[in-house]
């Protein structure tokens, strides 16, 4: 594929593509030097005279994925290289980039990995067919025919795969469905988070980038959301470069490709890979070099607007009043035709999926809590209650148990609305509202924790249930309230996104010619920090939002989607809890877990802490019931706890399966790694064994080893499979028959072999041991025959009449008197009894049983 890469992408086109990309960061750099100043100037006008939003009610934790990772588990990956489907070790650490291992021992060493995945940008997928609608559309003048094969053939039926419209795409698959849908809610985790990849702390970078990408596009023509503002800056970059160069390099490059439909879509993702690596990696050095020059002037700038922030202000004032006369009129005129009438349907539209989704997050919260409550009312002790409470810290970050709660929200459906206000994608406020919902949950319970730890501080561990009530009610009413203020904030924000830019794109051949005259009204000191464009689109926001306000408030009042008025709310209804937000995550681990026993949950936990390694997990998966250990390809992770996906009585009967197998079984060996080469060649070349009789004429010509050959074995259902190898293993298998006296005196001699092994390390008396050696051959010949006699009474007794054999006799042989090696292996052979018969009555010697006393 290199050859396909290289051939389309010369060294003259390579250029081109550097050119184009220097030239649109370019046009990038000036306006984001532009909007960093006025970004500067809002920062610090709004710390100086203060304000804000209601006040958050729950508590926010800075950091709550420290010392976590989020995945890991095995499944099998389509290589381009080879066209080979391999098994990974995959791992999901916190910053949920995905790294691809060989193997899960490569990883526990701290080996490099394989490749990594940054999923910005990228869509899970779940089917193939949803692939092929999306990849028939990368070339538009190539139509698939219906029922046309894709490029890759999945090893499974589950398969999955991430799909980029410009960067390579990634297959995988698994063994079952189960697998599939958890992977794949992990696979979205991962694209959700790092699609929001702009910092919210940063009040001057974050909104000078965003203003300067959105009036980039806007110079380019192209207004409303964008679905590729997702990842880092450097990300966000390289997609608005190839926006522009990506349909150009596709006319000119797709009509020279050769082969079939398949061949020529593969070939052409390849191309653009590379073109968006070469794209990225010249966008991500000239943003560092482009923040770092705006840094450099942040303290002179800073400090001049602490000095003249006052005239500054008046300034603006003034400017916006001249202005305002200009665009009120048209932007009133404007809302009232065009925009008025469709904010209430918007409006409905959002909160209708996004309440539901905000009600699954306290439904689930609740259902987790009645959980810890019932362990506590069930008499579970402190360390069960520790081992509840490190699962229920980590609820927001485990996508399997948020996945609910997140299909409540992709319900969100804008059709109609999309073309008129030019919404690209519902996507931008589906994963936006996604991002809210986990930072509320989280929230609730890092609440919970902190409350539940400070009433176990002051009033102890006596009537836990009654603890745990109380901690819940008081933080599902925060949760009320914050959900409401966070959801009315949302739809603020989501009605300006798509409505400001229909109306900037309408105004914009009427007002845009006469902004230029108002630079002359602004002074030349305060240039930098006072652009008409900004000022232009303020007005705009302003006229807008009244409208907007009122519907939201509307809403509010008539309590529908349990939004709460805004005058109700107390804003410092319980100043003592914003204390807590000040001490330090309680560990429930440590403080509840201490005792525990090593390999218990606890200690786990403890010992993912102490390595940098092996972290806690937040997601793992369970063995699946009926699939067998080395075909599993999501398996549990030694001595890292997990978080149970499944409901407790699944769990329970799970737990009481493992220990009856134990119990059947014994003890177990320690498990091998699902990804040890052994079992992976098992996979791949089969083995079956087969045991044969040998006679012991031909047993000396018999050797160990392993010799290639070719042949084919037929299977009862008539599939045909081939021989490569067969390999050759001798073993003895002792017979276990009343008449052969072989055995008993083998037995004999194993028992004298160790006895006399042990006298001579103990240095006893050899003539002791050789009479009491004597004694016992004379027992075992007076026992062989009085056994054949016995036989020979039972069978004459059995043709005469149909009374069973006597006890002693049956219950330990069959009717043949023998007993198949294939049925006991020679480790599991139960040694013979030997009977001493004295005056008539049998007594039943087992010879296991035997001791040789040393005088």
């Amino acid at each position: 594929m290199g050859d396909v890469v290289s051939s389309h992408l010369d060294e003259g086109r390579r250029e081109v593509i550097t050119a184009r990309t220097r030239d649109v960061m370019k046009e990038f750099s000036d306006v984001y030097e532009q909007q960093y100043a006025v970004a500067l100037f809002n920062s610090v006008r709004f710390e100086i005279e203060g304000g804000g939003g209601t006040q958050s009610q729950l508590l926010h934790r800075k950091d709550p994925l420290a010392g976590r990772s989020i995945f890991s588990g095995s499944l099998f990956q389509y290589l381009e290289e080879n066209r080979k489907w391999r098994n990974r070790f995959v791992s999901v650490p916190n910053s949920y980039t995905i790294s691809l291992y060989e193997s899960k021992t490569a990883h526990d060493r701290g080996l490099h990995p394989k490749g990594t995945i940054n999923c910005a940008g990228y869509k899970a997928l779940t089917s193939i067919e949803e692939y092929m609608e999306l990849i028939n559309t990368s070339l538009p003048g190539i139509k698939a025919k219906v029922g046309s094969n894709p490029f890759i053939k999945c090893a499974t039926e589950f398969p999955l795969i991430l799909w980029h419209p410009y960067a390579r795409h990634h297959y995988f698959c698994v063994m079952t469905e189960k697998e599939q849908k958890k992977w794949h809610a992990v696979l979205q985790d991962c694209v959700r988070h790092s699609n929001n990849g702009l910092s919210e702390d940063s009040s001057v970078q974050t909104p000078a980038f965003t203003d300067s990408v959105r009036l980039h596009r806007q110079a380019k023509g192209h207004y409303g959301t964008w679905d590729m503002m997702c990842g880092a800056p450097p990300q966000i970059l390289a997609n608005l470069v190839m926006e522009t160069l990506h349909p150009e390099l596709r006319g000119v490059i797709a009509p020279r490709l050769r082969g079939k439909m398949q061949q020529r879509q593969r070939h052409w993702m390849l191309i653009s890979d590379a073109v968006y690596k070469q794209v990225s990696s010249q966008t991500a050095g000239q943003y560092v070099a482009l923040v770092e020059d705006c840094e450099a002037q942040t303290a002179p700038l800073d400090a001049r607007l602490r000095t003249d922030m006052d005239q500054i202000i008046a300034s603006k004032e003034h400017v916006s009043n001249k202005m305002r006369a200009l665009v009120l009129p048209k932007a009133e005129q404007l809302l009232r035709t065009n925009v008025q009438p469709y904010i209430s349907s918007i409006l409905e539209a959002l909160m209708e999926p996004t309440s539901r989704g905000f009600s699954e997050v306290r439904e689930v919260f609740f259902r987790e809590l009645v959980e810890v409550s019932k362990n506590s009312l069930n008499g579970g002790g402190k360390d069960v209650l520790g081992e509840h409470m490190e699962k229920l810290s980590m609820l927001a970050f485990h996508p399997v148990k948020m996945q609910s709660c997140y299909e409540k929200v992709e319900q969100l459906n804008l059709e109609g609305l999309q073309q008129r206000f030019d919404v690209a994608n519902p996507s931008v406020f589906v994963s936006r509202t996604q991002i809210l919902m986990r930072e509320q949950m989280d929230n609730a319970v890092y609440t919970f924790e902190q409350l539940l730890n400070q009433s176990i501080e002051t009033q102890g561990e006596d009537d836990m249930c009654k603890t745990i009530q109380r901690c819940q009610d008081r933080v599902l009413k925060k949760y009320d309230h914050d959900s409401s203020t966070v959801r009315k904030k949302f739809f603020r924000e989501a009605l300006l996104q798509i409505i400001i830019p229909y109306m900037l794109q309408q105004l914009s051949p009427s007002c845009s010619p006469e902004l230029p005259r108002f630079k002359e009204l602004i002074f030349e000191d305060f240039a930098r920090f006072l652009l008409v464009e900004n000022m232009y689109e303020e007005l705009v926001l302003q006229c807008v939002s009244k409208d907007i306000m009122m519907a939201v408030k509307e809403a509010a009042v008539q309590r529908r989607h349990n939004l709460y008025r805004d005058s109700i709310i107390l804003t410092n209804s319980d100043p003592n809890l914003h204390l807590l937000g000040e001490t330090p995550q309680v560990d429930w681990a440590t403080k509840f877990g201490g005792d525990e026993p090593e390999g218990s949950v606890g200690g786990g936990l403890s010992e993912g802490r102490g390595s940098g390694n092996r972290r806690r997990q937040v997601v793992s998966m369970i063995q699946l019931d009926g699939v067998p250990l080395p075909f599993e390809s999501c398996l549990e992770v030694p001595g890292v706890d997990l978080i149970p996906e499944e409901d407790n009585e699944l769990s329970e009967g799970i737990e009481e399966d493992r220990e009856e197998d134990k119990e059947d079984l014994g003890p177990l060996e320690e498990p091998m790694s699902p990804d040890s080469v052994t079992e992976i060649r098992d996979l791949i070349n089969p083995v079956v064994k087969v045991a044969l009789p040998v006679s012991e004429e031909n047993q000396s010509n018999m050797t160990n080893g392993t010799a290639p050959t070719t042949g084919t074995v037929t299977w009862e259902d008539g599939v045909q499979e081939d021989v490569t190898h067969v390999t050759t293993m001798v073993d003895n298998f002792p017979r276990k028959s009343l008449r052969d006296k072989t055995s008993t005196q083998t037995m004999v001699q194993q028992l004298i072999g160790s006895k006399k092994q042990e006298a001579d390390e103990e240095h006893q008396d050899e003539a002791v041991i050789k009479n009491a050696i004597e004694e016992i051959e004379i027992a075992v010949q007076e026992e062989d025959s009085e056994r054949i006699a016995e036989v020979s009474a039972a069978e004459s007794d059995h043709e005469s009449s149909p009374a069973p054999p006597p006890a002693s006799d049956s219950g330990s042989h069959n009717d043949s008197g023998f007993q198949s090696p294939t049925d006991v292996g020679p480790d599991e052979a139960e040694p013979q009894p030997i009977t001493n018969g004295v005056d008539g009555e049998d007594k039943v010697i087992d010879p296991v049983e035997v001791e040789v006393v040393l005088a």
